[in-house]
């Protein structure tokens, strides 16, 4: 079963999906029809793309649904479950796949942040940030991360979510592992943003 692809999809299923209490039903909801479309692509989807209100916003938001026994029983085999937000934990994701995953993860629920420091002007801050509703999830993603790249993140909370942010020496390292290839399926606005860190 596992891919770069079906380990990418892992990652925005993990960020913005949800598990329909059905055991069969799975969804997908994105601000960014791009998004969508990727996840169409990794999975080789074709069901209609839809729309839903957004959390407390009256805002609708792009959303695809589609059903898989197959695939919704392998997904709570490596630890995803209805209903995770905050109940999230650790997840089976294979060391070959790690890379993929986190890219999914940071197109989905997290950013990359560069921007010119204001005190140095000649220096640019660069920052990775991972997000979850649960503290168990980024705790385990940051052990992770610490263990097969040998560099540490900071745990934050911020007004919704838990953070792992990664400062710019553990960013480059970490980014050049998430983006290892020109051809592979990521959100390529935040690839752009560091170019000019990445080795490839």
């Amino acid at each position: 079963m596992w891919s770069p692809n079906i380990a990418y999809a892992v990652g925005l299923i993990t960020t913005d999906g949800n598990l329909s209490p059905d055991k069969r039903h799975m969804e997908f909801t994105s601000t960014d029809l791009e998004l969508i479309d990727l996840l169409k692509e990794c999975l080789s989807l074709t069901n209609k793309i839809g729309y839903k209100k957004c959390g407390y916003s009256k805002n609708l938001c792009p959303r695809i649904q589609f059903g898989n026994v197959k695939l919704y029983r392998w997904l709570t085999q490596i630890g995803l479950t209805p209903n995770k937000s905050k109940t999230l934990g650790s997840l089976k994701i294979p060391k070959r796949y790690m890379s993929d995953f986190l890219r999914g993860c940071i197109d989905g629920d997290g950013c990359i942040r560069v921007y010119q420091d204001r005190k140095y002007t000649n220096s640019t801050r660069l920052y990775t940030i991972f997000g979850s509703g649960s503290l168990r999830h980024i705790e385990w993603l940051q052990k992770k991360i610490t263990s097969l790249y040998g560099i540490n993140g900071n745990i934050q909370k911020s007004t919704r979510i838990w953070q792992l942010v990664y400062a710019k020496r553990a960013s480059i390292i970490l980014l050049n592992k998430i983006y290892y290839s020109k051809s592979i399926p990521c959100l390529e606005r935040k690839m752009d943003k560091v170019k000019q860190y990445l080795k490839s």
